[in-house]
């Protein structure tokens, strides 16, 4: 199976909406469609540090990773955060999401960016497995405020 990784293209946005949908249900969230509106346009607006890629097996856009560019404290090149990765679930365990976080490891080293990170739900076993081939969890725990 051959998986490509890409940019998003503004084609893409009806295949993107229902793989995100998967991945809300997934999570058991629910987030108004003005928000997911507003998502799907920073992704293509130059001003946004927001960007996407996808991964196509057989012309069909199967997974995406959602992520943003920021600048640090603790080193001089910016690091990018992978707020959201999704994987169609036909397409799980055939190194679809390897490919995605591959793709985004040689980004961050052709753009000079200094660290890739993310978090997950502890209990995500599946996505964990994954993860910890790339590096151990560095035991922080995260705290959010809902304003």
């Amino acid at each position: 199976m051959t998986v490509t990784i890409r940019d998003a293209r503004p084609e893409d946005e009806a295949r993107w909406r229902a793989l995100w949908d998967g991945y809300l249900a997934f999570y058991g969230v629910t987030i108004a469609p003005d928000i997911t509106d507003a998502t799907w346009r920073r992704v293509f607006d130059p001003a946004s540090a927001i960007f996407m890629r996808v991964a196509e097996v057989g012309g069909e856009v199967k997974g995406f990773t959602l992520c943003i560019t920021h600048e640090g404290t603790w080193v001089r090149a910016p690091d990018c955060y992978l707020e959201d990765l999704f994987v169609d679930e036909c397409a799980r365990g055939r190194g679809v999401g390897r490919a995605l976080l591959d793709d985004l490891v040689a980004l961050c080293k052709k753009n000079g960016w200094a660290r890739l990170y993310w978090h997950t739900e502890e209990g995500n076993a599946t996505a964990r497995k994954l993860y910890d081939t790339y590096v151990e969890s560095d035991g922080h725990i995260r705290y959010r405020v809902i304003i």
